[in-house]
This record gives structure tokens, C-alpha cells and sequence, in this order.
């Protein structure tokens, strides 16, 4: 059996960047855990305006409801600042995880595109890669990066930044799985022609997917894989 470990920085970036892959890795019977370093709404309140302080946990039960629909164990949430954690040290955010991944032992984590536009994703990518330095006795045999609409395509293009895909999931038989954990995360999503409308995720799985002769995929770059 494989463990597995997606780290991500706010809840429902799993379910975009990896919802298929994940219940295709449980279908399989692997052992499937979700982090998230913050609640995903902290930074949202207007200027002035009085905090909404119900939304952390509507988006707290919609990660969990989503979490159960994809067939992972129950996410472990940190309550780092959301999209400020640039403003926290990079050692404090590593360490953090340290302690997840030696809990975990994953053999295989699933994490940001260290390009995204969002901070937070940027964060999350550099402290995982110092967290699970290939060390002796590490657990850690694979690496992948996912792409998060609205994110990932949003970054700059230049070719040291841009997402390139090299690993490709065929989540036919997982993809309405997929939506429905998107639908657990049903006020995150927008009107289409927005990048983050459920049209968008189906029409974006279908280009993957087109891309190597599949109906539906995910796409991922692979930053490490060992064999042992």
C-alpha cells in the first residue's frame, strides 16, 4: 500500500489541482492524507467591514465533506495567515510540515506548481521541498506538482516559471468524483467563463486528457521520483 500526502495551501486545491487522482490512489487502496496550511477566507474581509467569522468554518466543513466524497482520511489544517504567508518565516512553515511528513511517512506528496501566481502555493512549494529533503531513511520516493485554475495559468509564462506537465492521470473513472467534492466547495466556484467555474475544470481535464489520447486527465510535474 502507498501513502500518500497532498499538501496544499488552502482548501479546495486539492479537489482542483488532484480531486481525480486522489480517488483514483484510494479506488487502488492506497492510504491517502490532505494537509492544509490555511482556512482559505482569512483574507477576504473588506477594508473596515466586520469579518465574517462563519466563513473559516463553512470552508472548514466543505473541505472535510469533500475530503469524505474523494475518500481520504479527515484534512489536518495549520492556521497560517491566508495569502500573507509570505509575512511568516519560511523556517516556521517548514518546520510545521516536518512534523506532518514524519507522522505520515508518505511515499508519494502531491503539492503546488512552485510558479503559481498565488503566494501561498509559492510558500507551500519551497517549504516542501526543504521538508523532504531526499535524506537518508525518507519515506519520500515521488514528488508532483499539480495546476490550480485561476493560479497556475494566471503566472508568468517565462519558461523557468511555467507549469510543464511531464506525468499524466487518467481520471475517467474518477472525474465525476472530482466535481462533486468541487461541489462540496460550491461558494468558491465561479460563473463560467471564469478560469475556476465547473465548466472550466471539465473543459481543462478534457484538454489534458486530449492531449494523450484520454477522455479526462490531470496533469502534474514530476519535481522527484526515486526508485528504491
Amino acid at each position: 500500500m502507498t501513502t500518500v500526502l497532498v499538501v496544499a495551501a488552502h482548501p479546495d486545491d486539492e479537489a482542483l489541482g488532484c480531486g481525480g487522482t486522489i480517488a483514483k490512489h484510494v479506488d487502488a487502496g492506497d492510504d491517502v492524507h490532505v494537509l492544509f496550511f490555511t482556512d482559505g477566507v482569512g483574507s477576504r474581509d473588506d477594508v473596515g467591514s466586520a469579518p465574517d467569522v462563519e466563513a473559516p468554518t463553512v470552508r472548514t466543513q466543505a473541505a472535510h465533506e469533500a475530503c469524505r466524497i474523494l475518500g481520504t482520511h479527515p484534512p489536518t489544517a495549520f492556521s497560517f495567515p491566508d495569502n500573507q504567508m509570505d509575512t511568516v518565516a519560511l523556517l516556521e512553515v517548514t518546520k510545521a510540515l516536518e512534523l506532518v511528513v514524519d507522522e505520515i511517512r508518505p511515499h508519494v506528496i502531491y503539492t503546488h506548481h512552485g510558479g503559481d501566481l498565488n503566494v501561498d502555493h509559492q510558500i507551500v512549494y519551497r517549504a516542501l521541498l526543504t521538508a523532504c529533503r531526499p535524506l537518508p531513511n525518507s519515506t519520500v520516493n515521488e514528488i508532483l506538482t499539480f495546476e490550480v485554475a485561476s493560479s497556475t495559468e494566471w503566472a508568468a509564462t517565462s519558461l523557468d516559471v511555467a507549469f510543464q506537465p511531464n506525468t499524466i492521470v487518467n481520471i475517467e473513472a474518477t472525474f465525476d468524483r472530482k466535481m462533486a467534492a468541487l461541489r462540496a466547495y460550491g461558494e468558491e466556484m465561479r460563473p463560467y467563463p471564469h478560469a475556476r467555474s465547473y465548466e472550466s475544470v471539465e473543459a481543462l481535464a478534457r484538454l489534458r486528457g486530449s492531449q494523450y489520447g484520454m477522455a479526462l486527465a490531470e496533469a502534474f510535474h514530476t519535481v522527484r521520483r526515486v526508485l528504491r
